[in-house]
């Protein structure tokens, strides 16, 4: 009877809601990026502080990495200059940060077009580490440790260019 007991508290434990994910604080403001460059080519995202280089990450891209994010649905990391526009501790890929995507040319050239330019483009993570195959619908992947480096170190309006 006592293992049921100590069975029926185990299962309600697995059931009970998950407690609220607590990020990272941010890091004391010498110490944080002013800009963030992407290299798609080379999958590679920087952290800048006056010019200098303070961070460098392999990065994972959209699943059709090359060329501008032109609508929604075409799996594209967009190009370009953007914002960091937000923040989701609560992500289903651990941790994100908004990019502006899609700006005012991006919403101009779309509907030009008649199609939807999308949106909710991030930098996130959910990236196993050791993973090497671009994998999102057009956001850049991180692994769950970067993208709490990069969380402390990236403060909302962060600028972010995007090159090819």
């Amino acid at each position: 009877m006592k293992a049921l007991g100590i069975l029926l508290l185990c299962a309600a434990a697995l059931c009970a809601p998950a407690a609220a994910r607590t990020p990272p604080a941010m890091a004391p403001e010498p110490q944080r990026a002013d800009s963030i460059v992407v290299d798609k080519s080379e999958r590679r995202m920087r952290l800048l502080r006056d010019g200098k280089l303070i961070r460098t990450y392999s990065i994972l891209l959209g699943d059709a990495p090359i060329g501008h994010k032109r609508q929604q649905g075409d799996e594209r990391t967009p190009e370009g200059a953007y914002r960091i526009s937000g923040r989701n501790q609560n992500s289903r890929f651990h941790l994100s940060l908004r990019v502006s995507y899609p700006n005012q040319a991006d919403r101009k050239h779309a509907s030009a077009r008649g199609v939807d330019p999308g949106g909710d483009i991030m930098i996130h993570g959910g990236t196993p580490p050791g993973y090497r195959r671009d994998w999102t619908d057009g956001c850049i992947a991180l692994t769950d440790a970067q993208i709490e480096e990069v969380w402390s170190l990236v403060p909302t309006g962060t600028p972010i260019r995007i090159d090819p």
